[in-house]
């Protein structure tokens, strides 16, 4: 059985956290529970539900028993693009090779970091599209995309120039016909916890978590044109099990592995 979700305000609403409620009601189909003074939490428990918080100028996605709010923001995708755009290289650039024109799936697109480095190399003649399983992600980072408020460049274009789809992966994939995009990526969650990376924790509890299967490997070489792009913990045997080409970071807790098509 689907545990509900609920949209409801921060503890003072005002016109504009409700119209943000109004908005995600909408988009969502679920309906609104008025704050009246209680918790999040005490909302969660009185209806078993999931919660979503339209707050001033974001929304706050509580998972049922969440210990924190999953919200949107760009994370490390700031201070990478600048080093991109000084002319730095990236570890994942690197692994997807990409290059201007190019389109990129990402098959597990998260807070979206790896997706806006994409988009700034693949440009506005590239197109990247991102996936997200859970509908209620999906809708706050479509939504983050689209209005977070920076005047950062870059950033705020690459958020812009990314398509977020809300579908399972291999599904999504079944989907598409062959060699339809450049570079198939796929970041499924960590097997292993990586501690230094606790500001994931919240899409931890929030995101979908869906195993590494020869079937989303076969899927994702069909689809892409170029090549498919893993990246997993580095004591993850996916690597080894799903024939990637391991590209190893001997500083770093993750790999990344490549499926070059011929």
């Amino acid at each position: 059985m689907c545990t509900i979700t609920l949209v409801t305000t921060a503890g003072r609403p005002d016109d504009l956290s409700m119209t943000l409620a109004k908005k995600a009601c909408e988009k969502l189909n679920i309906r609104f529970e008025p704050r009246n003074k209680r918790s999040v939490t005490k909302i969660s428990q009185q209806f078993d539900a999931n919660i979503i918080v339209a707050g001033k100028n974001r929304y706050e996605y509580y998972p049922k028993g969440a210990t924190a709010p999953f919200f949107f923001h760009p994370n490390s995708a700031a201070f990478r693009l600048k080093r991109v755009a000084r002319g730095e290289t990236d570890p994942f650039l690197e692994a997807c090779n990409m290059a201007v024109g190019d389109s990129l799936l990402d098959c597990t697109l998260g807070m979206g970091a790896d997706a806006m480095l994409a988009a700034f190399i693949a440009g506005e003649t590239g197109k990247v599209v991102g996936l997200e399983d859970d509908e209620n992600v999906a809708f706050i980072v479509d939504n983050g995309m689209k209005t977070y408020d920076t005047t950062e460049l870059p950033l705020t274009s690459c958020m812009r120039h990314i398509e977020v789809v809300q579908s399972e992966a291999i599904e999504y994939l079944k989907q598409q016909k062959d060699n339809s995009f450049d570079i198939v990526y796929m970041d499924p969650m960590f097997e292993e916890v990586i501690e230094e990376s606790n500001n994931f924790e919240a899409l931890r509890e929030a995101g979908s978590h869906v195993q590494l299967s020869q079937e989303w490997v076969d899927e994702a070489l069909r689809v892409a044109r170029k090549r498919v792009v893993l990246k997993a913990h580095f004591r993850s045997t996916f690597f080894e099990d799903f024939g990637f080409k391991r590209e190893i970071r001997l500083t770093s807790k993750f790999h990344y592995g490549v499926l070059v098509k011929e």
